[in-house]
C-alpha cells in the first residue's frame, strides 16, 4: 500500500513536470553524566525502520522537484509552488521518521539552492534545464513503479 502511494506522488510530480522551509536539524542530546547502574539496563529499543530500496531515487526526485521550484517560477511558469506541495505530499506518505524528512527536505532545497545561485533570469540554458529535469523526474516515477510498484 505505501509503495502504491509512493508510486502515484512520483507519477503526479513527472506528470506535473519558494523552498521548502529550512528546518534546523534537532539538538544532539548531551550525554547523561555517567552512574554506576542499579539495575539492569533495558535492551536498546530498534532504530527506525531501513529506508526503502528506491531511497537513491527519491533523494534524486526531491532534489529535481527542488530545482524545478525555482526554475519554473524563475521563468515565469507559475507553478513553480507545485512542486513544493508535491514534496510535502510525498514527505507525507514517505517519511515518517523525522531523518527522511530531513534528507528529503535537504535534497529539495539543495536543488533550490544551486540554481538559486546560478540564475537570475530565465536563459535557454535554464529552459533546457527545466526541460531535462522533467524528462528526469518521469524516469524517476517509471523505474519507481515498475521495479517497486508489484
Amino acid at each position: 500500500m505505501k509503495y502504491r502511494l509512493v508510486l502515484a506522488a512520483a507519477a503526479f510530480v513527472a506528470a506535473l513536470g519558494a523552498a521548502v522551509a529550512q528546518t534546523a536539524p534537532p539538538a544532539k542530546p548531551k550525554a547523561p553524566i555517567a552512574a554506576a547502574p542499579s539495575s539492569p539496563q533495558p535492551s536498546p529499543t530498534p532504530t527506525a525502520a531501513p529506508p526503502p530500496p528506491y531511497e537513491p531515487q527519491l533523494l534524486r526526485l526531491a532534489e529535481l522537484m527542488g530545482a524545478l521550484s525555482y526554475l519554473r517560477d524563475l521563468c515565469r511558469d507559475g507553478d513553480g509552488a507545485a512542486f513544493r506541495d508535491r514534496l510535502a505530499k510525498l514527505m507525507d506518505v514517505e517519511a515518517q521518521a523525522t531523518e527522511r524528512k530531513e534528507a528529503l527536505a535537504g535534497a529539495f532545497n539543495r536543488g533550490f539552492g544551486d540554481y538559486e545561485l546560478t540564475y537570475r533570469v530565465c536563459t535557454p540554458s535554464a529552459r533546457e534545464t527545466i526541460r531535462l529535469y522533467l524528462d528526469e523526474t518521469q524516469k524517476i516515477a517509471h523505474f519507481v513503479a515498475t521495479r517497486y510498484g508489484g
